[in-house]
């Protein structure tokens, strides 16, 4: 399962669309869109971010694709620099 941030963070590296949709159907992942307690979560997440003093290394793309992980999917693959472990202690993080 994905986000469209996701979606649209690997397509960069298709040539087509079709060729992307094909690899993830491979890989049994679907697409399923950010709802909106994910995306408050990742707004209020992000902004006590912010007010801890977190640069700007990280957007709210990074909060929407956690928030997105720990409602609607189970777990999420990312090199995680700290501030997952942090904002979102509970969520199972993969490293690829």
């Amino acid at each position: 399962m994905l986000c469209e941030v996701v979606y649209a963070e690997v397509t960069p590296a298709f040539e087509s669309r079709a060729e992307l949709d094909k690899v993830l159907a491979d890989l049994g992942a679907r697409l399923d869109p950010i709802g909106t307690e994910a995306a408050w979560l990742a707004g209020q997440t992000f902004k006590q971010y912010r007010a801890d003093g977190g640069p700007r290394e990280h957007l709210i793309p990074d909060f929407l694709i956690a928030a997105h992980a720990k409602l609607q999917a189970d777990r999420l693959a990312a090199k995680d620099r700290g501030y997952l472990r942090r904002y979102f202690s509970d969520l199972a993080v993969l490293r690829p």
